[in-house]
């Protein structure tokens, strides 16, 4: 009798690739929550930083620094924000969680302009 071809049900490696990606379909997961996780805090980076340039250069010109950088954040992030405006405006916010049940690390950005630069 010849050997069973490797695509046929009887081949002793039959379903080999379905057990492996059942096996490693777990890292997958972890990895890409993992990535998304990344890409969120960076979101929240880039969105603080932002809030923070549009409130000093609201002081800049003699508005309300706190106010306008808070009105700068967007929804998600405003919640739970810290505005401080002493020689430069200091936006907190905390990072979206992607999962329930728990808050993100509070990352702070500043920014401020130099009456002396022009």
């Amino acid at each position: 009798m010849s050997p069973r071809p490797r695509g046929h049900p009887d081949h002793p490696e039959a379903g080999q690739a379905s057990a492996e990606f059942v096996a490693i379909l777990p890292a997958l997961v972890v990895c890409a929550l993992i990535a998304a996780h990344g890409v969120a805090a960076g979101w929240a980076v880039w969105s603080a930083a932002s809030a923070a340039r549009a409130g000093a250069r609201a002081e800049h010109v003699g508005g309300d620094g706190a106010d306008a950088a808070l009105r700068a954040l967007p929804g998600a992030l405003r919640r739970g924000a810290r505005v401080e405006s002493d020689e430069a405006i200091e936006v907190t916010v905390r990072a979206p969680m992607l999962l329930p049940g728990g808050s993100g690390p509070a990352l702070t950005v500043s920014s401020r302009l130099d009456p002396a630069d022009g």
